[in-house]
C-alpha cells in the first residue's frame, strides 16, 4: 500500500471519526442509555436475587456479560439507520475509500460508544454483584475480546436491515442467534475460573472469533449495505 493510500484511509477515517463525535455530543442523553440500561440490568437481578451476596457472587459473571450485551444490542439498530436516511451511505459507496474501511470505522466508534464505557464501569458494576475479585481479571479480558466481537457481528446484521423500517425487533432476532455462543464463552471463561479451571480455551476462541471477524465482518457489511442500497 503506497503511502498515498494510506494517508487517504486515515484522512476518511479521521473525517468520519471528527462527525460521529460530534452526533454524539448534540445527542448526549443517547449515549449514556447503554450504560444506564446495562445498570438496569444488573440492580434488577440483584434485586430478584434478594440481594443475599452468595447467590449473586455465583451468578455475577454471567449477569455482567448479559447486561453488556443486551445494552450493544439497544445501540445496533442505530449503527448505520441515520446515514441511510440523510444519504450519507451513498456517499460511503462513492469515496475514493473502501466501503469496508468506512464500515470498520463507524463499529469501532459503535464499539467504542456502547461497549467501552461499560468495560470501564464493569469493576463498579461488579461490586454491586459481589463478583469474587479473582475473577474480575478474567471477566475484562473475556469483555475485551467479545465487545468487539458483538459489534462486529451486529454491524452485519444491521447492514443486512439497513433499508428496511421499524427493523428493531428483526434486528434482534437475527442478532441474538449470533450472540449466544461469544455469550457461552465469554461467561464460560468467568465460571471457568470460578471453579479453578483455566479459562485460556474460551479466551482464545474468542480471539480467533475477533480476528476472523475483524477481516471478514467490514467487508460482509459493505456487501450488504451495496444490495440494501440497490
Amino acid at each position: 500500500m503506497s503511502a498515498t493510500q494510506t494517508a487517504t484511509l486515515a484522512g476518511a477515517a479521521r473525517a468520519l471519526l471528527v462527525r460521529d463525535m460530534r452526533l454524539l455530543w448534540r445527542r448526549r442523553g443517547d449515549a449514556l442509555q447503554p450504560a444506564l440500561f446495562a445498570l438496569l440490568v444488573v440492580v434488577l437481578f440483584a434485586l430478584g436475587l434478594g440481594g443475599e451476596k452468595q447467590a449473586l457472587s455465583k451468578v455475577a459473571g454471567a449477569v455482567l456479560w448479559l447486561a453488556v450485551l443486551l445494552a450493544g444490542l439497544l445501540a445496533l439498530d442505530t449503527l448505520f439507520r441515520g446515514d441511510a436516511e440523510d444519504g450519507s451511505l451513498e456517499q460511503w459507496m462513492l469515496a475514493p475509500v473502501p466501503l469496508a474501511w468506512l464500515v470498520a470505522v463507524r463499529t469501532f466508534m459503535h464499539w467504542a460508544t456502547s461497549a467501552l464505557p461499560l468495560l470501564i464501569a464493569t469493576p463498579f458494576l461488579a461490586e454491586l454483584l459481589y463478583l469474587p475479585r479473582e475473577q474480575l481479571p478474567v471477566l475484562l479480558a473475556s469483555l475485551a475480546l467479545g465487545t468487539p466481537l458483538l459489534s462486529l457481528l451486529g454491524a452485519v446484521v444491521a447492514a443486512l436491515t439497513v433499508g428496511m423500517r421499524r427493523s428493531g425487533i428483526l434486528v434482534a432476532l437475527l442478532a441474538l442467534p449470533l450472540y449466544v455462543p461469544v455469550l457461552v464463552f465469554g461467561a464460560g471463561s468467568v465460571a471457568a475460573a470460578a471453579q479453578h479451571l483455566d479459562p485460556t480455551g474460551a479466551l482464545l476462541l474468542l480471539g480467533a472469533g475477533l480476528v476472523v471477524s475483524l477481516v471478514l465482518a467490514p467487508l460482509a457489511a459493505a456487501a450488504a449495505i451495496r444490495i440494501a442500497l440497490s
